[in-house]
């Protein structure tokens, strides 16, 4: 009987995804090569494709760290020749730095915009066309409104898109699947040449809808994810006296 309780709690949870709109598509696996334990935290043990997600940078650094791992989850989504759109008022990306993470720099079609406005407006139509792998839209604030014509957008392209906010005025409900933040983290030298070794981030998944929040630290080397440690617990909050 407790078996058969799981089993019919765990398709209930499926079904509501799938009314989230939440689908499995063929790029998951791709997504998925290396994640590791941070695999554990997603519906069914799949990154969520076909879906918008959030990502929080609060500085210049930690804004750079989040480049680089947006980079390397495109590069998955865009294996076998896939084109991306790259949304930002101020761009900041160098091109050819994006082969580390497996994007030849003419699979990325960037566009420039002048507010947030009109990078809604650029990433929302982008969402719509069937024919792209990925959509990056460097846009501060994102109210609910706009993030829900984003989600409509991709009911019926299924294409994946990625929102980074540097330095929002505020963090906003919004119906993005996943909410992130990326920290940069000490990479460490090979056999001790000089030099810098391969970036290294901690990953905050602050929010997943119908999965498990949690934070890992992770590198980047080989072409794919690699966990650096084990999954970081929570910590406790500290007591406060009175009186």
């Amino acid at each position: 009987m407790p078996t058969q309780k799981a089993d019919i709690i765990a398709q209930l949870q499926r079904d509501i995804l799938l009314l989230q709109g939440l689908r499995p598509t063929l790029n998951n696996a791709a997504v998925d090569v290396g994640l590791g334990p941070i695999r554990e935290a997603f519906p069914d043990g799949v990154f969520p494709t076909g879906a918008v997600h959030e990502f929080i940078s609060r500085a210049a650094e930690p804004a750079a760290a989040t480049a680089g791992f947006i980079s390397s989850l495109a590069g998955g989504l865009m294996q076998g020749g896939g084109v991306g759109v790259w949304i930002s008022i101020s761009r900041t990306i160098f091109p050819p730095a994006l082969k580390s993470f497996g994007i030849a720099p003419e699979q990325i079609i960037f566009v420039d915009v002048h507010s947030d406005r009109e990078a809604l407006w650029v990433m929302e139509e982008a969402l719509k066309c069937e024919g792209l792998a990925v959509v990056i839209g460097e846009i501060k604030e994102v109210s609910f409104t706009n993030s829900r014509r984003l989600q409509l957008a991709i009911e019926q392209s299924r294409v994946t898109g990625f929102i980074h906010r540097y330095q929002p005025r505020q963090l906003n409900t919004t119906t993005c699947v996943s909410r992130w933040e990326i920290m940069p983290v000490a990479s460490e030298q090979e056999d001790l040449l000089p030099g810098v070794g391969f970036p290294r981030w901690q990953v905050a998944l602050l929010r997943i809808r119908g999965g498990k929040p949690g934070t890992w630290q992770i590198e980047w080397s080989a072409g794919k994810f690699q966990p650096v440690d084990k999954r970081i617990p929570s910590l406790p909050q500290p007591i406060r006296k009175i009186g």
